[in-house]
């Protein structure tokens, strides 16, 4: 269970109660993996995040349950982006949190941020997701990190938090639901567009648009990049997607070619 509650004494610490958060350079600590023995790993209990009552967090309790199982196992194959129920539980935690706190447009930013770092270093996805890292390392290494990228005070808590929880792995799918409800809350609908290649102003104008009008609503759409779509583009609103890729053409010809 990952709990809100409220203040009690100093600031928030992304470790249980007795240990405190030593930020190295993450370098450092991305090599520092230890591994643990299952009983060791069994008898932790998912993190508390915690906050200082001179900090800019109003002094709310806001509990959300998320699931005790690891899902740092398998989770690796999952597309980045795609939201299990766990990680939308976590995303609505930290919406309602940033919100108390004025800070919905902030935290977004911060998860921008991670998001960028994590496409871009196979290593930073490699330590979030390996199963065999020790949480208290792990969340430091990722802690160190957000830091280095100048994450908020809110976002590193939320980082520390996922990552000591087990959830380190689903943080993309957090953030990718994080969004969608600053966007809902905005009054618009987050959209995720993949284009097979990088699409001109006028062109991804003219998508968005036509996904707007799709969905009756204004569209903030998040762009990227995938060659394999060999042309066209995918997107994504929450369950569904629209497809309109040459690869998912040319897909079902061959389908329709091996039924011939």
């Amino acid at each position: 269970m990952v709990a809100f509650p409220p203040a009690l004494s100093g600031a928030f610490v992304a470790d249980p109660p007795l240990l405190r958060p030593v930020v190295k350079p993450e370098r450092t600590v991305l090599l520092r993996a230890r591994v643990r023995g299952s009983a060791w790993e069994s008898a932790q209990t998912p993190l508390m995040f915690g906050f200082s009552p001179n900090g800019v967090i109003q002094q709310r309790a806001v509990q959300r349950i998320v699931g005790r199982e690891s899902s740092e196992t398998g989770v690796a194959d999952r597309i980045d982006g795609e939201v299990s129920e766990a990680a939308g539980r976590y995303a609505r935690a930290v919406f309602d949190l940033a919100k108390d706190a004025k800070q919905l447009e902030v935290v977004e930013q911060d998860f921008a941020k991670f998001a960028a770092a994590w496409k871009e270093s196979a290593e930073l996805r490699d330590v979030a997701r390996s199963p065999l890292i020790d949480p208290v390392e792990k969340s430091r290494a990722l802690v160190a990190v957000a830091e280095k990228l100048g994450v908020s005070d809110l976002g590193r808590k939320t980082i520390g938090a996922v990552a000591q929880n087990r959830r380190a792995a689903e943080l993309p799918q957090i953030a990718s639901a994080y969004r969608a409800l600053v966007a809902r809350d905005r009054g618009a609908r987050q959209v995720e567009v993949i284009f097979a290649r990088e699409p001109g102003e006028q062109e991804k104008n003219a998508v968005v648009a036509a996904l707007g009008e799709k969905l009756g609503a204004k569209v903030e759409a998040e762009i990227s990049v995938d060659e394999s779509l060999i042309g066209g583009f995918i997107a994504r609103v929450g369950s569904r997607q629209f497809d309109a890729s040459v690869k998912a053409k040319l897909d079902a010809l061959r389908l329709a070619l091996k039924s011939a």
